[in-house]
């Protein structure tokens, strides 16, 4: 059974992650280098029309220090992976809420158009369901390559609303059916906040998903992802290059092995390259202006969401999901 409360965790320990070459402790810090381009995530800009309880981005109505990723911006970058060293399969949007970026059709057929295969993360709530027309054009002419990940951050409407607010379940069920019965490629998101077992939080979502004819399978990682919850605040250990052998983990499974994010910062004249979506505001995470310049420097794990999230937590954000 999941858990309404829970004990208050240990304060994170303010010496920690603040030497990016080594721990607290002196140990030399885990560090990761790009293996191969595999996702280009575009942040749409961090605007959304919700205020949740515990967005790691910070998103809201009012909250516009990522500015809308433009056309040309995000042009910039798609000509950039048509060059001969690249060979990324993926184009991800995040935000904030991707559609509530006034130009977010046409830039899902630029990527489309490419090639390439497209993950939308959203809330499938109104500024959605405002392209439905658009939605199913892009779904007639590029079939599978169209995916989408809905959040629903937990398979009881009460706890769901604990996180996104009165009535957000109803409308973001309007949307989440809406895609299920029109036959786009989909999956959703769900947070493990509550502490549930994980077994018993996967078949929470199977039934969830049968009572509602939703043709995903919640023991599937792919169908289903979990996401550890990411609060700095909470103590986290520092990941040394050792833990790599003493946990069992292969650094080339992280997500900036594998990723990079582009957001444009409010008032800064050129978008920026970042080592992935989970640190937005970060500025050591912040790689270059160019795809080839982001991959020049081996990222740090110097942050608490790079331990919780992607080496303890197995997170990861595009279509290809697993589990640590």
């Amino acid at each position: 059974m999941y858990k309404t409360e829970s004990p208050a965790p240990p304060n994170l320990d303010l010496r920690k992650f603040k030497n990016p070459d080594r721990t607290t402790s002196g140990e030399m810090r885990a560090s990761v280098a790009l293996q191969r381009l595999r996702i280009l995530w575009f942040n749409t800009g961090s605007l959304c029309n919700l205020t949740c309880g515990n967005c790691y981005i910070e998103s809201s109505p009012r909250n516009d220090r990522l500015a809308y990723l433009t056309r040309a911006d995000a042009a910039l970058y798609l000509d950039e992976l048509d060059g001969p060293d690249w060979s990324a399969e993926e184009i991800g949007f995040t935000g904030g809420e991707p559609f509530m970026n006034p130009e977010i059709i046409v830039l899902l057929r630029d990527s489309l158009s490419r090639g390439y295969r497209v993950l939308v993360l959203t809330n499938a709530m109104r500024p959605m369901m405002r392209h439905q027309k658009s939605l199913l054009a892009l779904k007639t002419e590029y079939g599978a390559n169209l995916n989408f990940r809905v959040s629903v951050d937990h398979y009881n409407e009460a706890l769901h609303e604990v996180e996104r607010g009165i009535d957000s379940w109803r409308r973001m069920m309007e949307g989440l059916l809406w895609l299920a019965r029109s036959g786009f490629s989909l999956s959703v998101a769900g947070r493990t906040r509550w502490e549930e077992d994980n077994a018993d939080l996967r078949a929470g979502y199977t039934a969830f998903f049968t009572r509602y004819g939703i043709s995903l399978d919640g023991d599937n990682p792919k169908d289903l992802v979990l996401f550890p919850e990411m609060d700095v605040s909470r103590d986290v250990p520092e990941i040394t290059t050792a833990c790599w052998s003493s946990l069992g983990v292969d650094e080339t499974n992280m997500m900036c092995a594998s990723s990079r994010m582009v957001v444009r910062r409010k008032g800064a004249l050129t978008p920026a390259v970042l080592a992935c979506t989970l640190l937005p505001y970060a500025p050591d995470f912040e790689l270059g202006n160019t795809l080839k310049e982001a991959t020049v420097k081996r990222v740090s794990l110097n942050h608490p969401h790079c331990a919780r999230f992607c080496v303890l937590g197995g997170g990861v954000c595009g279509t290809t999901a697993r589990e640590g």
